[in-house]
């Protein structure tokens, strides 16, 4: 095997419950719902989380409407992959802002689903040579990524903790899909058109960005086969992993 692809591991899968926290609708299936579907097929319960609702997502149409036509639209993608729970957090879309009150909001949510793994998107600068990231998506991942932690200390926001709420510290670990400085991979082979059906079920979307030509599954299938390659498969999806033990 070669260096090149040699360098990916595969994701552990001993785990039951996971938690999707991304910014945006959308943000999962640029590659990471062939994923989630490989796990809901696999019994594995997984929840999203939308910070925002992609309300300034679509220039030609005003927030107000755009916001109803994206939540659906996330709502009917999650089905595609074997995912029927999803919650949008109402935060303003684009001007999301790193912070104690984010860390709050996402500790809560946390707390409440109470995952083993928590999923979020590329939170590095760029997504690798000269494509900056949006800031939505450094600010959420951030914040998931200290979330995470928050969720587990009793004395962090405690005034969450009234009724059957308590602190959580089973997450195992943050993975952040579509990371430039991923070294870890999930096969996603079999699951490869779900994950493109889920992405086209953002059809309102996919038209308001005005890309002549684009083709959803041309896209997915030339960062797949790329991962893939480096994990030894034929497809893969590539996530880097920030570990919340100890020593890991």
């Amino acid at each position: 095997m070669s260096d090149e692809r040699a360098k990916f591991e595969a994701l552990p899968e001993d785990w039951d419950r996971a938690l999707c926290i991304v910014a945006h609708p959308d943000d999962l299936e640029f590659g990471a719902a062939a994923a989630v579907a490989r796990w809901t097929g696999q019994g594995k319960q997984v929840g999203y989380c939308m910070v925002t609702s992609g309300e300034a997502g679509i220039d030609g149409m005003h927030p107000d409407e755009c916001r109803t036509v994206r939540e659906a639209e996330q709502v009917e993608s999650a089905r595609v992959v074997g995912v029927d729970e999803v919650e949008f957090l109402h935060q303003p879309d684009g001007i999301v802002e790193y912070g104690v009150p984010l860390r709050r909001l996402l500790a809560e949510v946390i707390r409440r689903h109470r995952p083993e793994v928590v999923i979020t998107g590329n939170f590095r600068d760029s997504w690798g040579g000269a494509s900056l990231n949006q800031a939505d998506h450094i600010a959420v991942g951030r914040a998931v990524l200290d979330a995470a932690r928050d969720a587990g200390n009793r004395w962090i926001f405690p005034e969450q903790l009234t009724g059957d709420l308590e602190p959580w510290g089973g997450v195992k670990a943050v993975w952040a899909a579509g990371s430039p400085e991923a070294r870890h991979a999930v096969d996603t082979t079999d699951t490869f058109d779900a994950g493109v059906a889920s992405l086209e079920a953002h059809r309102a979307y996919i038209d308001g960005l005005g890309w002549e030509n684009w083709d959803p599954r041309e896209f997915l299938e030339g960062m797949a086969r790329q991962t893939g390659a480096a994990l030894g498969v034929a497809f893969a999806a590539p996530f880097e992993v920030y570990s919340l033990g100890w020593g890991d």
